[in-house]
């Protein structure tokens, strides 16, 4: 039977507190997922896959003013659950911010013995431009393409060690870092975003190397193309949109909802031998050619 719950606000901290679940004279103890990118596309649907499969939910998310409502719809949503929820509106590139958010976890899991046992990394916030302007000028500059690697593939790494070195994350942990196609093809404009998930890629091979040892499985996600707000800002996406319905032998787009679900099955512990691919969740589309 759940206790009573009750919502707390700190800063930019939203969260929802519950009494221990007590099953008998037993309390069982949750597990956490923590979702980077927690307020929309594959980071929002993921976080409600999770809670709905049993999983407390730590989101980190970044949205302004206008944006705000729909954060507090997928709040209650994920409330509606009866797990645990906590989101985090900060910057999660952000060194100080994000010692911040893990200091905070640690401190509330540390009476409980609880850990976060998935972390997901969804952040899609990179410059789209050419890497050459118009007349050769105008192009990607330093500190566009540094933003794009640090937010989509460097912090990764820098979470990961964050929840590590606290012992916050162990054995039965999972790490899924979002990847996509853009890996290996060229587009318009998607430079940098392309550059992000090819070192993306690489940093999930290499976590998934030096952690084998620690019982930690380390993959990313490469999902079909997905009507999500981070693909609608790319040029061209319009195409992209309809050349991957046509495509898809299922003759329909992946939906967020499709990913998160094969993420929820992913974190299973009989998976525990799966680490370090690149697993495509696009009902076939790549092979489609």
């Amino acid at each position: 039977m759940g206790g009573q719950r009750h919502v707390s606000k700190v800063d930019n901290f939203s969260f929802l507190n519950t009494e221990p679940i007590i099953e008998g004279m037993e309390v069982r103890v949750a597990d956490w997922a923590l979702i980077l990118g927690s307020s929309s596309g594959f980071g929002e649907a993921a976080a409600r896959a999770f809670a709905t499969a049993g999983y407390n939910i730590f989101g980190i998310h970044l949205d302004r003013k206008s944006t705000l409502p729909h954060v507090e719809e997928v709040l209650g949503q994920l409330r509606a659950t009866g797990r645990d929820v906590e989101f985090f509106n900060i910057n999660a590139a952000q060194s100080a911010k994000r010692d911040d958010v893990i200091q905070h976890i640690e401190q509330r899991l540390e009476a409980s013995g609880e850990k976060v046992r998935v972390l997901m990394h969804s952040l899609a916030f990179g410059t789209l431009k050419p890497f050459i302007g118009p007349n050769g000028k105008g192009g990607l500059n330093q500190k566009e393409l540094e933003m794009t690697l640090d937010v989509m593939a460097n912090s990764l790494l820098y979470w990961v060690q964050g929840l590590v070195d606290r012992g916050l994350m162990g054995e039965g942990g999972r790490v899924f870092s979002m990847t996509s196609t853009g890996d290996t093809h060229a587009w318009s404009s998607y430079g940098a975003v392309s550059a992000a998930k090819a070192a993306l890629e690489a940093h999930t091979r290499q976590l998934a190397l030096e952690l084998a040892t620690a019982g930690i499985t380390v993959n990313a996600i490469r999902a079909g193309v997905t009507d999500t707000p981070a693909l609608r800002k790319i040029p061209g996406s319009e195409e992209m949109v309809v050349s991957a319905a046509q495509r898809n032998p299922h003759k329909r787009l992946t939906t967020p909802e499709d990913v998160a679900q094969a993420l929820v099955a992913l974190a299973r512990p009989e998976t525990y031998w799966i680490t370090g691919n690149v697993i495509g969740v696009d009902g076939g589309e790549e092979i489609a050619g």
